[in-house]
């Protein structure tokens, strides 16, 4: 099992900036991939963006050149950092760990953003 600790969301104006973290814990593979997805209300839970152990990262079109993954591999967190923000941001984000051994894969409880305009 694997546990996720997510902190940081919260409320902010539109152009703002806000800094997500997601502490993993438990039956930590090193060879893994962690990241953040975000869900509207009404909308499909969707990625935002992901980093591999190995250092590869991923983003979702809507995010690219305003939100920026990392994490720091000791710690087993992963962090988002999300400037420029815009209400259409507004979700709940959730972090997501995905061992790429096993492919099992462990969600967090989830941490709202509320943009405002």
């Amino acid at each position: 099992q694997v546990q996720l600790v997510e902190s940081g969301g919260g409320l902010v104006q539109a152009g703002g900036s806000l800094r997500l973290s997601c502490a993993a814990s438990g039956s930590i593979f090193s060879i893994n991939t962690m990241g953040w997805y975000r869900q509207a209300p009404g909308k499909q839970r969707e990625l935002v963006a992901t980093a591999t152990s190995g250092g590869s990262t991923n983003y979702a079109d809507s995010v690219k050149g305003r939100f920026t993954v990392s994490r720091d591999n000791a710690k087993n967190t992963v962090y988002l950092q999300m400037i420029s923000l815009k209400p259409e941001d507004t979700a709940v984000y959730y972090c997501r760990y995905e061992s790429r051994i096993s492919g099992t894969y462990y969600w967090g409880q989830g941490t709202q953003v509320t943009v405002s305009s």
